[in-house]
């Protein structure tokens, strides 16, 4: 039987440590990785660096190893069952598949026990991936199509990520999603383990702040400063909805705080359309000149308008 040299595999000196083999299994395994590899023969070479890193991370198994590489000339090697100071050589007791014979041989079905360890694991899905894709409200009118880049990492036999692979997709975002609503797209998630199938990638629906509407579940919100006269009077002001502006009546003797709903306006689900509520809010001039602090006067002398009557009927 043809002797492996483990270390020549992983491109390192016999005495290299621990952490050396690491980052050079790591280096080769990202290079004929089957998934992303264009080497020839780049699966045979994986699972052979495989192998080699299997033995050589393991203290026990490499100095068993070790043992026996020091007696890899002597011509007993190619018998059935030689001992050679201890190891476990046990004869070639035929390949599960997912180690060569020369691994079994040596450590046979103590190779095999080592669950989630060192045995392969049954072909397994992919893991699931999910990531978070802002939207401006306007966008949840109508479909949108957007673009999303993302990275997949890319694990070994074993489980382990040995590298990475970045994609870039172009998805339709239907209209009338909600926040926190989940879109599924099969297969765009880790690659499955031996052909099984890959895992999903879930796009979750985030609504970006907006700088005049305030989200209250499928309704929105927006705040309306009025002038002391627009709401003493009543008026006819413009008002801004996610289509475009429209016009609306306010009452002769509005309430700072009072809500006016505005049917239909809001956000549009897949069912149904939520609803703008507009809340007032009085808005006192910043400065003001003697003409209008004289009118102001006036009108306190003539309104007779007590704000605190209600302390006082209380009290």
């Amino acid at each position: 039987m043809e002797f492996k040299d483990y270390y020549a595999l992983l491109e390192v000196d016999p005495s290299a440590d621990l952490k050396t083999i690491k980052t050079a299994y790591r280096r080769l395994a990202r290079k004929y990785h089957p998934d992303v590899s264009t080497e020839a023969n780049a699966e045979v070479k994986f699972k052979q660096m495989a192998e080699a890193y299997e033995v050589l991370k393991d203290s026990e198994r490499r100095a068993e190893y070790d043992n026996l590489r020091l007696h890899r000339d002597d011509p007993r090697f190619s018998e059935p069952s030689p001992d050679f100071g201890g190891s476990h050589w046990q004869g070639n007791q035929g390949n599960s598949g997912d180690y060569s014979d020369f691994f079994e041989s040596i450590f046979g079905s103590q190779a095999r026990g080592f669950q989630g360890h060192t045995q392969r694991h049954p072909p397994t899905r992919g893991q699931d991936m999910e990531m978070e894709v802002p939207l401006f409200l306007e966008e949840t009118l109508t479909g949108e199509s957007r673009t999303v880049s993302f990275t997949v990492p890319v694990l070994d036999e074993y489980g382990r990520q040995i590298d990475e692979v970045a994609k870039t997709l172009k998805v339709k975002i239907p209209a009338g999603v909600v926040e926190g609503e989940r879109i599924r797209l099969k297969g765009q998630g880790v690659a499955g383990s031996q052909g099984a199938a890959n895992g999903d990638l879930w796009l979750v629906i985030r609504f970006a702040p907006h700088p005049l509407f305030e989200v209250d579940g499928q309704n929105l919100q927006i705040v309306v400063p009025l002038a002391p006269w627009e709401a003493a009077l009543g008026a006819s002001v413009e008002v801004p909805t996610l289509t475009g502006k429209i016009a609306l009546t306010i009452p002769a003797g509005s309430q700072s705080g009072q809500r006016l709903r505005i049917k239909g306006k809001g956000l549009a689900s897949k069912k149904s359309s939520g609803d703008l509520y507009a809340i007032l809010k009085v808005v006192m001039p910043a400065k003001t000149d003697e003409q209008t602090s004289a009118l102001w006067r006036e009108l306190a002398e003539k309104a007779a308008f007590n704000p605190r009557a209600a302390w006082e009927s209380a009290s």
